[in-house]
């Protein structure tokens, strides 16, 4: 024990003009009252205490500071009183204050070693307080002592009790919280007690400068304190590692999760005080009741390293984990390098990655395996037992952890779902959630229910195509080249077998060959000729082919070299129809991930309802106004923003598609087409098509005409509207395109279109005339 006289706050608190001292009457007239009260054998321990404090002459009045080291034997009176029995005094953080005061005079050794200890660094301190900061929670104790004691009222007040900082040589936290006992500081008021309003002082204490109100009414310089404070510290590390985990789940924030895992980490190398022990967590996720892949490593990566997609196919992946989730048990080993560990194949992975001490621990949420906590070090450390079990009390919030994991998971598929396979978009969410209520609480009331219309009134539509020109001749052309090479190999092959086979039926199977050949090469054929033509190549003289190859097996080389031509995907026969496929995915993939992209900027300035669909392109509509949105106020602002991305991006896809023509095995162009409707329609959700579709007879004529545009010819001309490198605006008339033409001018300034502009008529369409329509030219950089 010591007596010395030790400012706690780092010197930061501010003064305070309040008339405190040290007295011990409070503490004596504790032991009196004990003493008086108490039967037991402890009566006559206070009566000793009395006799102490009477024999030595000690002061019934204030005791200066400087004057404190006289009082040390009495001072181990006191700690004999007040600390606890069973805790020796060497494991105890326990000492004495001056009232309200953060001023220790006498305390026990591991108390003046702790601040002793206190790093001098201010960064090293979290929780840092400003000067400010304890003037503003003294005062807030001292109020509260006040009301308490003098008015019998409890104030809502909460005054932070723990300290953190971190240890120089871990780099981990230490946590401490400290209790400081008031019971032996009397309050004394130098006068009357004012009457105060106890219902503001509630209401207004709770706030963060409340302790005002009571400076008003109540100054300090009203009152004497006299007595001593008493400070008990605690190590409260496990208990703030494991809250730090409870938080990093509950305070979870979109975009942050390397931050969120690796204050996770943090918090478990602080709970084991070893940050050289390293942490993964492996949430176990499912599709269809199978477990799949996780994407997110959370620690050092380790499992998903050896248990990922790196190291195991998706089935042997899926076998391993759910035979793990049927009979979860732990592995430890200080060392999977020795002699028993080798014998152990599926460590083999671990060894190789430098893992020596090796804990894999099975995590529950609601009694259900919910993924796997790693704890390992690398080759220059192990770990026991002992530190193992230190992990107990972060299970239940881990376990928590992984659950919120695979919820959002779930939460994500569900969401991909409704984006990309249905027409429940953001956008338009709330509708729909709106109808689903209304249908449960009639459910709920037992009410007539019927199926509540989504729909939405007065909304502009926008309609964009991007066209593969000539896809229908450009597919065709690859087919007829694919045929006429089958039809080559097959004939080959014919002539090939004559000398096993010449038979009436092999000659008129030649036959036809030559003949389905010379009809190729005058390109006098249509649907219904391709489709016998595939009859006669996939059924008649295949299943010929294969009758000869059983009769005679010395002809089967001859036979497997033309079978395996014509084997799907890899066959020398559909060289022509997969570069065709490939270079159309090739645009549909990169128009389609471009719209991706943008889809989210394009929802910022004002929600919009935006869906596209592939034909040999890739076609989209959208739809704005304030019925989708009706929280937000509408305007025409936010229509001509649209109708800027839309020339805007038809510009990037051009220059796009046209960057991917050197890579295409066969080098094709698009078209990009706008078609402006400048009068606002009527949408609603078709429940059994699962789409939404316009509303009323003039707005069905909007899409007839969106389906008829697509090849329309300019007026009194062969040529087709749709060029490569241009983009088309077709519309009715001039008072349509008002709001397009500042942003063309824009564009043609910027170098984003080049200065050319025609503007045409189009040819009338079945049941449609008056169209007409701008032809912009696309400016390159090359």
């Amino acid at each position: 024990m010591k007596v010395k006289i030790q400012d706690v706050s780092g010197f930061q608190s501010l003064g305070l003009s309040v008339d405190a001292a040290v007295s011990f009457m409070p503490f004596i007239r504790f032991v009196e009252r004990r003493a008086a009260e108490e039967t037991t054998l402890k009566a006559a321990f206070y009566h000793q205490t009395l006799d102490y404090f009477r024999q030595h002459n000690i002061p019934e009045n204030d005791i200066p500071l400087q004057d404190i080291e006289q009082y040390d034997g009495f001072f181990e009176h006191i700690y004999a009183c007040l600390s606890p029995v069973l805790l020796p005094e060497i494991q105890h953080v326990w000492g004495l204050s001056v009232p309200l005061y953060p001023k220790v005079f006498y305390g026990t050794d591991l108390l003046y070693e702790m601040i002793a200890q206190k790093p001098l660094d201010a960064d090293q301190f979290i929780n840092k307080r400003s000067p400010g900061d304890f003037f503003k929670e003294r005062l807030h104790v001292i109020y509260t002592l006040i009301m308490q004691r003098l008015y019998n009222f409890k104030v809502p007040a909460k005054i932070e009790q723990y300290y953190a900082w971190i240890n120089p040589e871990t780099g981990l936290m230490r946590y401490f919280e400290v209790f400081v006992n008031t019971d032996f500081v009397e309050i004394t008021p130098k006068g009357e007690l004012p009457a105060l309003d106890f219902t503001e002082l509630y209401a207004r204490f709770s706030e963060e400068n409340g302790h005002l109100v009571l400076e008003n009414v109540l100054p300090l310089t009203s009152f004497k304190f006299r007595g001593f404070s008493v400070l008990n510290v605690s190590d409260v590390t496990s208990k703030m590692a494991v809250e730090n985990i409870r938080k990093v789940r509950l305070n979870r924030i979109p975009g942050q999760e390397a931050e969120r895992y690796h204050n996770i980490i943090h918090s478990l190398k602080t709970l084991v005080r070893n940050n050289r022990i390293e942490f993964d967590m492996f949430p176990f996720v499912r599709v269809n009741k199978r477990a799949v892949y996780g994407y997110e490593t959370a620690g050092t990566g380790i499992m998903f390293r050896v248990w990922g997609q790196d190291r195991l196919t998706p089935e042997a992946f899926s076998k391993q984990a759910e035979g793990y989730a049927a009979k979860p048990i732990s592995f430890y080993s200080p060392d999977i390098g020795g002699e028993k560990e080798m014998q152990i194949a599926f460590l083999g992975p671990f060894r190789k990655e430098g893992v020596r001490s090796l804990a894999l621990l099975p995590v529950f949420f609601d009694e259900t395996p919910v993924g796997v906590l790693c704890m390992h070090t690398w080759q220059e450390e192990v770990f026991d037992e002992k530190t193992l079990s230190m992990l107990e009390p972060a299970f239940e919030p881990i376990g928590q952890l992984l659950q919120i994991y695979i919820d959002e998971f779930n939460l994500e598929l569900e969401n991909i779902i409704k984006e990309k396979f249905t027409s429940i978009q953001p956008a338009v969410q709330w509708k729909f959630n709106e109808a689903a209520w209304h249908h449960l609480h009639k459910k709920k009331k037992n009410l007539p229910r019927e199926t509540e219309p989504i729909c939405f009134k007065q909304v502009y539509p926008l309609y964009g195509a991007i066209d593969i020109r000539n896809s229908t001749l450009e597919r065709n052309a690859a087919t007829a080249k694919d045929l006429a090479f089958q039809l080559e190999l097959l004939g080959a092959a014919f002539a090939a077998l004559q000398s096993w086979d010449n038979s009436s039926l092999m000659q008129e199977l030649t036959f036809t060959c030559k003949k389905w050949q010379q009809t190729l090469e005058s390109g006098a054929w249509n649907n219904a000729g391709e489709n016998n033509l595939n009859h006669f190549l996939g059924n008649e003289s295949k299943d010929y082919l294969m009758h000869l190859s059983e009769q005679q097996p010395e002809t089967s080389n001859i036979i497997n070299e033309y079978l395996n031509a014509t084997q799907p995907e890899t066959g020398a026969i559909f060289r022509n129809r997969s570069a065709f496929e490939l270079s159309m995915n090739m645009i549909t993939d990169a128009v389609n991930n471009y719209f991706e992209s943008e889809k989210d900027r394009l929802q910022q300035p004002f929600p919009c309802y935006f869906e596209k669909f592939r034909t040999d392109g890739v076609e989209y509509d959208i739809y704005i106004g304030q019925s989708i949105s009706p929280a937000k106020p509408f305007n025409h602002f936010h229509l001509k923003n649209v109708r800027l991305w839309q020339l805007s991006s038809m510009i990037a896809i051009a220059r796009l598609t046209r960057s991917l023509m050197s890579a295409m095995p066969r080098p094709l162009a698009t078209t990009q087409l706008i078609f402006v409707h400048n009068h606002m329609i009527d949408i609603s959700f078709r429940a059994d098509e699962r789409k939404f579709d316009v509303e009323g007879a003039y707005n069905i004529r909007y899409q007839i005409i969106k389906k008829r545009i697509d090849k329309v010819h300019i007026r009194n001309t062969n040529e087709r509207l749709t060029q490569p490198d241009k983009i088309a605006l077709i519309f009715f008339n001039k008072k349509d395109i008002e709001d397009y033409l500042p942003f063309i001018h824009y564009l043609q300034d910027s170098n984003a279109l080049t200065p050319a502009m025609e503007d045409l008529e189009l040819e009338d369409l079945q049941g449609i005339s008056g169209l007409h329509a701008l032809r912009l030219e696309v400016a390159y950089d090359d």
